[in-house]
């Protein structure tokens, strides 16, 4: 260490940005490659949140606060649902594609890659089908104002659903950009960009057509992330036969599913309950404002969304020691940088 020390460039404030920048972003090891994907991912989930603020601050003038709160009630349906209605698959997508990778598997493989999207757009589409009949059902109850705005939240459920399948397969391939910009960049931009369209052009801009232009950006985001990511398939997944088992998908997506469900329960319950005893604009405001403590998780999201089929690979290998050394920098690379941001945040 003391030759090292004493190298030319390794001294002074040159040297202590070189190795620092080696540090966060530098080399080829598996290490590095989880910092650069882990950032990238949080970069994405912050300028998500930028834009997130941005359309809260431009719906609620636009729309008035009471409008604004019933978009948001029935968004948050859409975001608690179409995380759930994939069974997990999205989640699971992370170590089954790296089991059959590793062990060769490639009919399983090509056969999850297309039939875990076709599996989750079918079954969502018909679970969409049927909350429709409950709003139909329970109308006599329901507010005249959510009626229509939840029937379009319905129609955006199946794509809402594949998108998140296809985040999964995305992330499992490390393609982070692909996975990722879709739902939080895209999205959010084309439901700044179609709302101001329809308010600049002198159309009410309601929770009715706020719900249509959201339907109409979660659709044509999915889409083109489907584009894409076959034409990469193609590329990193030579044709083949395909073999499909649905029930073990299942029985590996399933309990993960019973945890995130709990987890989304906690994250979007206090808006559903809110919207039962509080007038819908405060609902409104409310949401806007607790969604600033989100920032912190983001790094918890981004080195989960890296490391995750990791985790599956290193463990399908028997690899146990190279599991532990990866586990153990994830948790550093969470708690630290999590700290920080809560001190940061708390001092803002």
């Amino acid at each position: 260490m003391a030759v090292m020390d004493a190298q030319p460039g390794t001294t002074g404030p040159a040297g202590l940005i070189a190795r620092l920048r080696a540090k966060l972003t530098g080399g080829s090891s598996e290490a590095s490659l989880t910092r650069r994907l882990a950032g990238t991912i949080f970069v994405i989930r912050v300028i998500s949140a930028g834009l997130a603020y941005v359309s809260q601050v431009l719906l609620a003038r636009w729309m008035g606060t009471s409008d604004y709160g019933v978009y948001v009630y029935v968004w948050t349906w859409v975001l608690l649902l179409g995380s759930m209605m994939d069974f997990g698959i999205s989640a699971s997508a992370q170590k089954i594609i790296p089991e059959y990778r590793t062990s060769g598997e490639q009919a399983l493989l090509r056969g999850f890659l297309s039939g875990s999207r076709w599996l989750t757009f079918a079954v969502s589409t018909l679970v969409s089908l049927a909350l429709a009949g409950i709003v139909k059902l329970l109308s006599p109850w329901i507010d005249p104002a959510e009626e229509l705005p939840l029937y379009i939240g319905c129609m955006t459920l199946p794509a809402f659903v594949v998108a998140n399948t296809q985040d999964g397969i995305a992330r499992s391939h490390d393609w982070m950009q692909l996975g990722l910009m879709p739902q939080f960049i895209i999205r959010q931009a084309l439901i700044i960009g179609l709302t101001a369209a329809a308010f600049l052009l002198g159309y009410h801009l309601g929770a009715v057509a706020a719900m249509v232009a959201s339907a109409g950006a979660v659709w044509i985001a999915m889409t083109g992330q489907m584009l894409v990511l076959n034409r990469k398939l193609a590329d990193h997944i030579g044709p083949g036969p395909k073999a499909y088992d649905i029930r073990g998908w299942l029985a590996i997506s399933l309990p993960i599913l019973l945890v995130e469900s709990f987890y989304m329960l906690l994250s979007y319950t206090d808006v559903l309950v809110l919207q039962q005893f509080r007038p819908s604009d405060e609902v409104g405001v409310y949401f806007a404002v607790v969604k600033t403590l989100a920032l912190v998780s983001f790094i918890h999201y981004a080195m989960s969304a890296t490391t995750a089929h990791r985790f599956a690979e290193y463990n399908a290998l028997g690899d146990k020691a190279r599991l532990s050394a990866y586990v153990a920098h994830a948790i550093n690379w969470t708690f630290w940088p999590s700290l920080a941001a809560t001190i940061v945040l708390l001092a803002l």
